[in-house]
Formats: structure tokens, C-alpha cells, sequence
């Protein structure tokens, strides 16, 4: 699926005044045209004649293709770690053959191109804040294309100098993305000539949750280097205590009736015969009780029961078996918290932070790991809105509450699971873990040239491949990401 830039978002702060839907319209229709003469990509445009566009409208931009990057990633990794499941079977997404995926690649650069036009414009008008939040997105949409793809053209992308650039270590360009992180954060801490606002589909203009959000990140990175010489789980501890308080602060574009969020629209479609978001019999059955033996009371508020008022998954890999219609499997429906046309992309939030800061601490401070994977599972159903007296009922249970001492690290990547429904971060947690989450199996099908293993990274793009072939760097589905060490 494609989604357009010029299909813009608004953040919910009230009813939307109609001037400013024009005005963002319109600095969006800009933006689009000025990326796609600043992408490498786009050989056929004259980079010496490019439009220019106002640190504002950059802003619109990249804060909303940010958050819909976000999408397109899960979208591809959800298969991957069985939160979905194709109904049909052998489908490419369940059985992890290679598959090219332009798009992505291409949307991933488009927002990094602005990124970087903005960071020097925001620069040489004295907009730190600007220039600081930019930096923020130019970190998230780095790493996670490295994390996807392992190393990517950065240095010899944006000068327009060459359309065949050179490929950089993924490794070193995770340096790059900490250093955005850094400045980032310095620059939002200082002085500046403009104000963020509703150009700032994130957080509005709030510079404080801006920081918080770099630091939130900060700690995310730093720990996928957990098993690499130099990880120190008390820095990314540190972060963290200037990360998020609250589910008030968690990263994420809001849509409105006029930008559908786009999980919405798979769901939509799916009732609609187009099929698509059909859920992973292994997600059903960890929520379900089958797994650990506790209903869990956010199941019903995240897919679809069956016609029969059941919920019953899908085989990854094996497709919807005899039940040829929809009803008859769960999927995404719409009018829930991650399909109404109007739901957040979470990009990162405060549950997730909060594993974070369980997963670092378990080895130094068990009984601060454990507090934080309870309350890790606590905002993400405050943030479902789940009932109080069924939030009290599934914490209570021993299987989720089972004390300091049972407590293990299983736990935490259990709990983070369901609580990452649908993010793309859960892929770089399943390759840490070596998938090794309950009764997670190979999906039907396999791709035999995984030789009885899960995927490890994406194939590059057909079109990457046929324009810079000679840099492309030879690696199979099986090869590692840096830090996914064996």
C-alpha cells in the first residue's frame, strides 16, 4: 500500500479551523513537489532547479511521513512476528521469501531528503527547535531503515553528486543516528528564531515532549546493542529518566475523516473482500488463554471476533484452511483503538518505554525491572482504555504477577509483544530474542532457502538493485543486522 504525502494528517487538539486545513494543504502540495526533486532517487529531476520550501511545510511533511513510515514497516514485519497471518496460503509475507520492497525504500529516503533540507535550512535561520526535531525524525527513520536492511547509502545520498552511492556500515551509521540523537536534544534545548506549532503533527509544538522523546529513543537504539562489547544497561537507564512520564506523551500523528489512518483502511478492506489484516493464530492464542493460561481483556479491544463470537487466528504460512470467508477468522475490524478512521500511528510510547527500562534493569535491579514490566502492561491498557476492575483482574493473576523472584526475561518480551501490537520494533525484539517467544513456529510453507530458520532482514529493492547494482552488498535473508548477534 502507498500512501501519499499529500494526503496530510492533523493532530486531535480540537475541532480543526478551516484556514488552517487550507494552509497545510497547501504547504503540503509543496512538499511534495520539492521531495521529489531533492531524492537521489529521482534521477529524471533537475536537482540544480529544486523548489523551495519553508522550514514549516518541511515540518508538515516530515513529522506525518515519519509516522506513516511507521506503517509501511509494520505492515511488512507484523507477518514476521505473527500478529498477522495471510489467508492465503504460501503467501510471501507469512513464509519470508524475498520480497522488493520499493516502496518502503523509497518512502524511507523521500522523508530522510526533506529531513535533511530542513536540518540546514532550520540551521541557517537560527530555528533550533526546528533543526532539533528534525533531528529526532532523521534518527528514527535511519534506524529504522538500517534495522530492516542493514547498511544503507547515507554519506554520497543527498549531494546530488552521484545515483550510485556508496553503501555505509550499518554499524557506523548507528553512530550517526545516536549523534542526531545528541544534537537533536541540544538543539531542542536551546534558543531559537521559531516556534514549533501546528506545523508539528507530533506533539503541537511542545518542545519538552520533543526531548523526551529523543531520549525515549535514545534508549530504544541502545539497547538492540545489548549483546555488542560497550552496552551499559545504567546509560540506557539514564535516558530513560528523561525520557516519558506518561501516556500523555507518547509519539504519535492522530488522523482525521479527510486522512484515514491506514490500518483502518486495511480493515475496511478486508470487510470489503480486499483481504488483508487477518490475525496470527499464535497472537490469538497468547491472548486468548491458550498459551499462559489468563484471558487477556485487550483482545477484544484490538481484532476482530468471528462471526460465531469467537476469536480464532490463522495459520502463518498455511491460509484460512475451510473457512473461505472472512467471518468465519478474526481479523482487524474497523472502530477499534488501532482501526478507527481517526487512530493515532504510534511511533513510540510510554509502555514500550517502560520494557524498555524493565529489560535494562533485569540483570542490576530485578525488583525495578519487575515494578516496570507491570507498569509497562499497565499503560498500554490505560491506553486501550481497558476497565479498571479488568485491569486489577489480569495484573492479579499469578500468571502475570508471579513476583520478583519467578519473574523472568520471557516475561517482559511476552508482555512487550502484545503491547507492540502491529509496531515495527517487535521484528527488532523477536531477532534479539531469536524468536524464542511461546509456541512461536515456523510458519507453513517456509522459504526453503531459509534451511528451517526465521528471516534475519529484508532483501534490498529490485529497483536499488538495478540502479546501483555494483554497491548493492551481497547478503542473503539469513545474514545478521549488526547487533543481531548469534
Amino acid at each position: 500500500m502507498d500512501y501519499n504525502s499529500n494526503r496530510f494528517v492533523q493532530k486531535k487538539y480540537g475541532i480543526m479551523k478551516v484556514k488552517n486545513i487550507i494552509t497545510k494543504v497547501l504547504s503540503i502540495a509543496l512538499i511534495w513537489i520539492a521531495s521529489s526533486c531533492d531524492s537521489y532517487l529521482d534521477v529524471n529531476e533537475n536537482p540544480n532547479n529544486p523548489v523551495d520550501a519553508p522550514i514549516s511545510g518541511l515540518m508538515i511533511n516530515s513529522t506525518y511521513e515519519s509516522a506513516v513510515n511507521i506503517f509501511r514497516v509494520g505492515d511488512i514485519t507484523s507477518n514476521y512476528v505473527q500478529y498477522l497471518a495471510s489467508p492465503n496460503p504460501a503467501s510471501s509475507s507469512d513464509t519470508m521469501d524475498p520480497v522488493s520492497y520499493n516502496t518502503t525504500w523509497f518512502r524511507l529516503y523521500n522523508v530522510m531528503t526533506d529531513l535533511i533540507v530542513l536540518i540546514e535550512k532550520a540551521e541557517e535561520e537560527g530555528a533550533g527547535h526546528y533543526q532539533g526535531a528534525a533531528q529526532v525524525l532523521m534518527a528514527l527513520n535511519l534506524g529504522m531503515g538500517v534495522d530492516i536492511f542493514g547498511d544503507m547509502p547515507f554519506s554520497e545520498s543527498f549531494n546530488f553528486e552521484t545515483v550510485t552511492p556508496a553503501y555505509d556500515d550499518d554499524a557506523q551509521l548507528y553512530e550517526l543516528v545516536m549523534q542526531y540523537l545528541d544534537d537533536g536534544i541540544a538543539n531542542l534545548q536551546g534558543s531559537t528564531t521559531s516556534s514549533l506549532g501546528e506545523d508539528d503533527f507530533i506533539y503541537g509544538g511542545n518542545v519538552e515532549n520533543w526531548i523526551s522523546f529523543g531520549n525515549m529513543l535514545k534508549a530504544r537504539y541502545m539497547l538492540h546493542l545489548k549483546e555488542l562489547p560497550g552496552y551499559d544497561a545504567n546509560t540506557v537507564i539514564s535516558a530513560l529518566e528523561n525520557g516519558f512520564t506518561s501516556n500523555d506523551q507518547n509519539a504519535q500523528v492522530s488522523f482525521f475523516d479527510e486522512a484515514e489512518n491506514p490500518w483502518f483502511d486495511v480493515a475496511r478492506d478486508n470487510a470489503n473482500l480486499v483481504l488483508g489484516g487477518w490475525i496470527s493464530e499464535q497472537f490469538i492464542e497468547a491472548t486468548d488463554g491458550t498459551t499462559f493460561g489468563v484471558e487477556d481483556p485487550r483482545l477484544p479491544l484490538m481484532v476482530g471476533a468471528t462471526d460465531d463470537d469467537e476469536y480464532i487466528g490463522t495459520v502463518n504460512g498455511a491460509g484460512r484452511g475451510d473457512a473461505p470467508e472472512q467471518g468465519a477468522r478474526s481479523t482487524l475490524v474497523v472502530d477499534q483503538f488501532y482501526t478507527s478512521l481517526t487512530s493515532p500511528i504510534l511511533i513510540a510510547t510510554y509502555s514500550e518505554q517502560k520494557f524498555i527500562e524493565a529489560e535494562a534493569s533485569f540483570s542490576i535491579d530485578k525488583a525495578r525491572s519487575y515494578q516496570a514490566y507491570l507498569d509497562g502492561i499497565i499503560a498500554h491498557m490505560e491506553m486501550l482504555s481497558v476497565p479498571n476492575e479488568e485491569i486489577d483482574g489480569y495484573i492479579d493473576n499469578p500468571n502475570i504477577s508471579m513476583g520478583v523472584d519467578a519473574f523472568t526475561i520471557d516475561d517482559i518480551f511476552k508482555e512487550k509483544w502484545v503491547a507492540l501490537f502491529l509496531h515495527p520494533e517487535t521484528w527488532n525484539d523477536a531477532r534479539r530474542y531469536d524468536y524464542q517467544y511461546e509456541n512461536m513456529d515456523l510458519p507453513a510453507n517456509l522459504n526453503p532457502d531459509l534451511n528451517g530458520q526465521f528471516i534475519r532482514r529484508l532483501a534490498y529493492p529490485d529497483n536499488e538493485v538495478n540502479r546501483n547494482g555494483n554497491n548493492v552488498p551481497d547478503v542473503t535473508l539469513l545474514d545478521r543486522i549488526f547487533w543481531d548477534v548469534q
